[in-house]
């Protein structure tokens, strides 16, 4: 038996198409977007030069050298010194360490919290939606702020652990409200009842089932809490209630800006770290609205 080209097409043409995964179809159109690739790449750079901070610079970012106070930048120093006479290069680098570990250590805790309450009360509903819910909005309503002056005002001697679970035990609220609603619209899907329907347990049909379906929106919501933590960490820094004063990050370097006269005639202070802390959020927020745009294309 022959074939001929015509066969051939024809077989072609009768055979199921490979389709790509929806994940490479938001990979695709992720890279597409400059914006976001570019703001990525700045942000992946600002971290692995703050990871690298010991190979980078052998100045101590706490030591307090009463000969340097206030040096303008020099070919020693590029970026100047400090009221205490430490290296501001030095400790932008140390204190992005501080920040950014913050940052993704309360985004991890948030958004995983979050969607665990999120998803329980969008699959079970009923009186376990209504009581996680108002847990829920007790969480969203309680003042943060003063909640950590206070706390901090009573644990004076507290460090970065204790500034990370405070703010993670009253910030998830948003994520759980975010991911209980995907749930809801999701769970009425034929596949969900489906699974249901034979037998599956809640766990299996949250974890193989909903939760693949709307981690698109979790990743997203994920990449701008962490900016929002650095804005947070940066604010309770400046006003003294956030990172330990010896401990170096860039919250604490703004604090320094408190004086005019540091505003007016030492722009070395606090430039560097303000540019540094305005370039990472802007770039993370970009680098969210990418992806947002990568998995949901048809919206945009």
């Amino acid at each position: 038996m022959t074939t001929t080209p015509q066969s051939v097409k024809s077989a072609t043409a009768l055979s199921p198409k490979k389709h790509a995964s929806p994940w490479l179809i938001a990979f695709k159109h992720f890279i597409s977007n400059r914006q976001a690739v570019i703001s990525l790449s700045f942000i992946l750079i600002v971290a692995l030069v703050c990871i690298l901070a010991p190979l980078l610079t052998s100045n101590d970012p706490v030591k307090i050298n009463l000969r340097l106070i206030n040096k303008p930048p020099s070919a020693e120093h590029w970026l100047g010194t400090d009221k205490g006479g430490r290296d501001i290069l030095t400790r932008l680098l140390y204190g992005g360490q501080t920040t950014l570990l913050i940052a993704f250590s309360i985004s991890f805790f948030v958004t995983t919290f979050g969607t665990f309450v999120g998803a329980v009360a969008g699959f079970y509903g009923g009186k376990i939606d209504s009581a996680l819910m108002r847990f829920t909005d007790f969480v969203l309503i309680f003042p943060f702020l003063i909640f950590v002056i206070v706390l901090k005002t009573i644990f004076t001697e507290s460090g970065v652990g204790i500034l990370i679970f405070v703010i993670s035990v009253l910030s998830w609220g948003g994520a759980a409200r975010l991911v209980r609603g995907k749930i809801l619209s999701e769970k009425e899907n034929e596949y969900i009842l489906s699974a249901i329907s034979i037998g599956c347990s809640p766990f299996k049909v949250i974890t193989k089932h909903l939760l693949p379906n709307v981690i698109s929106t979790v990743i997203v919501q994920a990449i701008l809490i962490i900016a929002s933590m650095i804005a947070a960490e940066t604010g309770l820094s400046y006003l003294g209630f956030g990172v330990p004063a010896n401990v170096p990050s860039w919250g604490n370097m703004m604090s320094d800006a408190i004086s005019p006269e540091v505003i007016k005639n030492q722009w070395w202070v606090w430039a560097p770290s303000g540019i540094l802390i305005t370039g990472t959020i802007l770039a993370i927020n970009f680098v969210g609205e990418g992806l947002k745009i990568a998995f949901n294309p048809k919206k945009t």
